[in-house]
């Protein structure tokens, strides 16, 4: 089988999420652009995985439809390892992401641009409240089961507000 190409799984990734918004209101394919743009220093693979992140769980693609299109299993399995979980909560979400390295990085990009204050700044004070001290919360879980300097590489691309949180921690 052939491996697909980075630009290849943008394309994928564009049709997936066509006419899709984010909770801002913006096409959702800026988000997960944002993310993969954020892991770019790590190489195509987590590019990808950066890329196809919410695939999984916000279109009607499956893991097995994104391996017969020729994605990588590596990159198939960090993005099951990010994928939301029935009957599992958030926190145990992002404990279970930081067994994988991998799945952690691209879990941070995602944080990060979902943290962005100009994204934050346009939701209900309730709303943005709430995802501020969720996203919080979960910084502290993630960057303690990654490498200091992979964390600063990502925020620095992805939102680099959170620096003085990072130095600060």
């Amino acid at each position: 089988m052939t491996t697909i190409t980075l630009a290849e799984v943008e394309h994928l990734v564009e049709t997936a999420h066509a006419d899709q918004t984010d909770k801002t209101g913006a096409p959702y394919i800026g988000h997960v652009r944002a993310v993969a743009a954020a892991l770019a220093p790590f190489g195509p693979e987590l590019q990808m995985a950066g890329l196809l992140h919410d695939t999984l769980e916000d279109t009607s693609l499956t893991a097995g439809q994104l391996r017969a299109a020729g994605v990588p299993d590596r990159v198939v399995d960090i993005v099951e390892a990010v994928t939301n979980q029935p009957g599992t909560s958030y926190q145990d979400k992002i404990r279970r992401i930081t067994a994988d390295p991998d799945a952690t990085l691209v879990k941070i990009a995602d944080n990060a641009d979902n943290s962005r204050p100009d994204r934050a700044a346009l939701l209900p004070a309730v709303t943005r409240d709430r995802l501020t001290a969720k996203y919080r919360t979960a910084r502290t879980t993630l960057w303690a089961a990654a490498d200091p300097a992979d964390i600063r590489t990502i925020i620095t691309i992805a939102n680099p507000s959170l620096t003085s949180e990072l130095t600060s921690g």
